[in-house]
């Protein structure tokens, strides 16, 4: 796939991004169907096929359970070669979410995340918000220490992955990245993905599949057709464990991207 730039972050993106929450949590999902977390053999084998397909974009969390324990222990190839968009805010334990938008544990996680992966930077690092968009931005520590993290150079970029139109136009005000639900059924944040695109910011779309629910190859061909059509688009977030799935989803992408 040819990359497209991430805003002006300097960083350079598939038009197709790998999710990750399916390579370790299967509770408390979106899915239409349930699935069981696949062992390390096929995580492996998944990530070997999306690197040859053309995919460098790798969306996770400390949320999505070991996730990032076993990218840490199963990406393939060089560092160099994936750009890996973390997280902050939310905790997953013991089958529930809890939200902490703290600066100390801002700094935490991410150093959490830097151990996970085995790295010493995250290309990017997201806000995962909790539908507070801007009570979060405005009176909560992690944007400044998401700054701070940017400086001293273990973080490339900074954002959010926003919920309300007013919190993903201050993102694009004062971060890097803004991370918006864009699909067929919703169109609300089309603001947020202009302003962006004016501003030189870079944007991530969420939910372009509606987390699984489009039917058919068609149903998906269409639902790509008008993500790829939208402004600003860097890429487009997929989560999937199925080879066949990923292969027909980066066909489909070259196609349109």
């Amino acid at each position: 796939m040819e990359l497209r730039d991430l805003g002006s972050t300097g960083i350079r993106v598939s038009p197709l991004g790998l999710g990750t929450v399916k390579f370790g949590r299967n509770q408390q999902v979106k899915y239409p169907s349930s699935f069981e977390i696949p062992g390390d053999a096929s995580v492996a084998h998944i990530l070997e096929v999306a690197r040859e397909l053309g995919i460098n974009l790798l969306d996770t969390a400390p949320a999505y359970g070991v996730a990032q324990q076993r990218l840490g222990k199963l990406l393939p190839g060089i560092r160099q070669e994936w750009v890996i968009v973390s997280k902050v805010g939310e905790i997953f334990e013991n089958g529930e979410s809890r939200f902490d938008f703290s600066y100390a544990h801002t700094l935490a996680c991410v150093e959490q995340s830097l151990r996970e992966l085995r790295t010493d930077y995250l290309d990017c690092v997201l806000i995962h918000s909790n539908g507070d968009d801007l009570r979060i931005l405005r009176e909560e520590g992690a944007l400044d220490a998401l700054r701070e993290l940017k400086q001293r150079g273990l973080i490339r970029a900074h954002g959010m992955s926003s919920k309300t139109v007013e919190g993903g136009l201050q993102v694009v005000r004062d971060m890097d990245v803004v991370m918006a639900t864009a699909n067929l059924q919703y169109d609300d944040e089309r603001p947020v993905l202009e302003a962006a695109r004016e501003q030189g910011k870079g944007v991530l779309v969420k939910k372009g599949l509606m987390s699984g629910h489009i039917p058919g190859i068609e149903g998906v061909r269409a639902a790509m057709t008008h993500v790829f059509s939208l402004p600003g688009v860097s890429s487009m977030i997929v989560g999937t464990i199925d080879e066949g799935h990923l292969r027909q989803n980066v066909a489909l992408a070259d196609e349109l991207a």
